[in-house]
């Protein structure tokens, strides 16, 4: 894996595709984007619902964001550093996941765009993963 791609490439890489899907998730709040295409298409049901859903996923993006961020020395915590490759890892986790959720999502949109898009953000946590 480390041969594929460098640890500064893939973490700014995954810098800004967590900066695009924050992004998305604002247009998604303010309902720009049609809200039948995330949360399985269950989140459009209610509008409550969706802002809640929508606002707790971009603070966890930007939360990524900044993890990120640390990791590639973007921003100096060296003290945090265990804490962050721990974070890193468990974000890996939480992006193989989201790309098995979306997989069996109802929504096509999930399935033919988020899983492929949650499958690099995971290698790309994975790469940060492995450097120490």
């Amino acid at each position: 894996m480390k041969k594929w791609i460098s640890f500064q490439l893939a973490g700014r890489v995954l810098f800004i595709l967590l900066s695009l899907l924050a992004v998305f998730h604002v247009l998604t709040l303010l309902h720009i984007t049609p809200p039948n295409i995330v949360w399985g298409g269950q989140a459009g049901d209610s509008s409550e619902n969706l802002f809640v859903m929508e606002l707790i996923s971009l603070v966890v993006t930007l939360f990524y964001m900044v993890i990120v961020a640390i990791k590639i020395e973007w921003i100096n915590l060296h003290k945090f550093e265990k804490v962050v490759h721990f974070l890193i890892w468990i974000m890996f986790l939480f992006f193989v996941l989201s790309m098995f959720g979306n997989l069996v999502a109802g929504v096509s949109f999930e399935r033919m765009v988020f899983a492929p898009f949650s499958l690099i953000l995971a290698l790309l946590a994975l790469r940060l993963g492995l450097e120490r």
